[in-house]
């Protein structure tokens, strides 16, 4: 591996992203900085532009200014995709846990934990779950839903929380060790800021009431932010997602589905999708209820959505390959003219 050229630069890191610019922060201090008009001339996509959880090369300007030379090699990214877009979005980079989190109220929702994972897993990530809001739910209520998670997912830690008894944030601070950062995701209003906020110690983000109407948390957050806990543990709150889409994630599914892959290699066709084959092995323990129904049903229809996004995408390639052969034979025959 080329070593980085590292000498005249300083390395920092990309804690939040404003339009066209960066929060970055160094051992020297903070600093707003963009990038380079040749990296914006460079860039093929969104991957190529800083991320927050980015670590990059900065050249300072002044006490407060800075500019983005480079992006350092990412060890994980966690992307995510919108119906409507061909292109993935980058949710964070250089990730070590994400912590998925659902209230246990009426946001709570297995598959959706499961759409989670696969993001999660395709990224390299390590995910763990937080069941937060325990305060509106039973002791025999919250040991239910536990069962339920554990039943459905192997290894995968569980930490139930409550921002307003602080129940579990214990826990939660042991959990989160110096040096590893942690990502917060969920839907709007399970109350992943308010719990950030209760392990820095200090509303350093804004939140809103609970909802008289709805009983439920008002989404606050509109971009991403990196803060630095006492411990030395490094989190990052995100906005709530409505969608979680699929971004090419063949991989992650199978690794998420590992107990359908393992079945798959006793069906009668190497090619089987697992609908309506004949001698299919998936769909036997389906039936023999020796694999979950609601597991099967919900990966049937992760896979149809990765397969539609890697179709969208190789479409694209094929329009942009068509197109950059047109804009060679113009300019050929301008040549001749």
């Amino acid at each position: 591996m080329k070593k980085l050229e590292l000498d005249n630069y300083l390395v920092a890191r990309v804690i939040a992203e404003h339009r066209e610019a960066y929060r970055v922060k160094s051992a020297t201090g903070e600093y707003l900085a963009k990038i380079t008009g040749k990296q914006k001339f460079n860039a093929s996509s969104r991957e190529d532009y800083p991320a927050v959880g980015d670590w990059v090369t900065i050249t300072k300007l002044d006490k407060e200014r800075a500019v983005i030379n480079r992006i350092l090699p990412r060890k994980t990214i966690l992307r995510k995709k919108y119906s409507n877009k061909q292109e993935s979005q980058i949710i964070a980079t250089n990730i070590n846990v994400a912590f998925i989190i659902e209230s246990i109220d009426r946001d709570y929702n297995l598959n959706r934990f499961e759409r989670y994972f696969v993001l999660v897993k395709d990224g390299n990530i390590k995910p763990a779950i937080i069941l937060n809001k325990i305060d509106l739910i039973s002791d025999e209520g919250l040991s239910l839903k536990i069962n339920q998670i554990k039943d459905r997912f192997n290894d995968v830690d569980i930490i139930p929380t409550s921002a307003i008894t602080e129940r579990g944030l214990d826990e939660l601070t042991r959990y989160i060790m110096n040096g590893k950062t942690y990502c917060f995701l969920g839907s709007s209003g399970v109350g992943k800021s308010s719990l950030i906020n209760k392990l820095l110690g200090k509303n350093a983000i804004r939140t809103k009431e609970i909802s008289f109407r709805t009983k439920r948390g008002k989404h606050v957050t509109t971009s991403r932010e990196i803060y630095f806990l006492k411990n030395g543990g490094v989190v990052i709150d995100n906005p709530g997602t409505r969608e979680v889409g699929m971004a090419n994630s063949n991989a992650g599914i199978d690794d998420v589905f590992s107990e359908i892959m393992v079945l798959s290699k006793n069906c009668k066709y190497a090619n089987c999708k697992h609908i309506n084959e004949p001698s299919c092995a998936v769909l036997n323990a389906v039936k023999s209820k020796e694999l979950n129904k609601n597991k099967y049903l919900n990966y049937v229809k992760l896979k149809k959505e990765d397969e539609h996004y890697s179709t969208t995408k190789l479409e694209k390639r094929r329009k942009d390959r068509q197109f950059g052969k047109f804009i060679k034979k113009s300019l050929k025959q301008l040549k001749k003219i």
